[in-house]
């Protein structure tokens, strides 16, 4: 008995991450939403209520062979608000 409330306990622990919502540009301050990408690196930013995408400061948090274009978002206070950079896969043109 004592082992299945573990578990339970573990599994209510493990789930309440999954529950967490993304920071939304549009609840913040252009200003707000650059420097939560500069203080982390990369993130993960809802754009719109069923919209995301991941941010980042600059090449380095990009996978090997992508590179970055610059990012624009709806904030709360203005439609295009630069952010950060995508990380996108580079194309060759033959």
């Amino acid at each position: 008995m004592r082992l299945i409330a573990t578990i339970v306990t573990l599994a209510m622990m493990t789930t309440g991450a999954f529950a967490q919502g993304r920071p939304s540009t549009l609840s913040m301050s252009c200003r707000a939403a650059a420097s939560l990408v500069q203080a982390r690196g990369a993130i993960v930013l809802a754009t719109g209520p069923n919209t995301y995408d991941r941010y980042v400061i600059d090449q380095s948090f990009c996978q090997r062979m992508q590179v970055t274009k610059p990012a624009f978002t709806p904030a709360g206070d203005t439609p295009y608000c630069m952010v950060g950079y995508y990380c996108f896969d580079q194309t060759y043109d033959r």
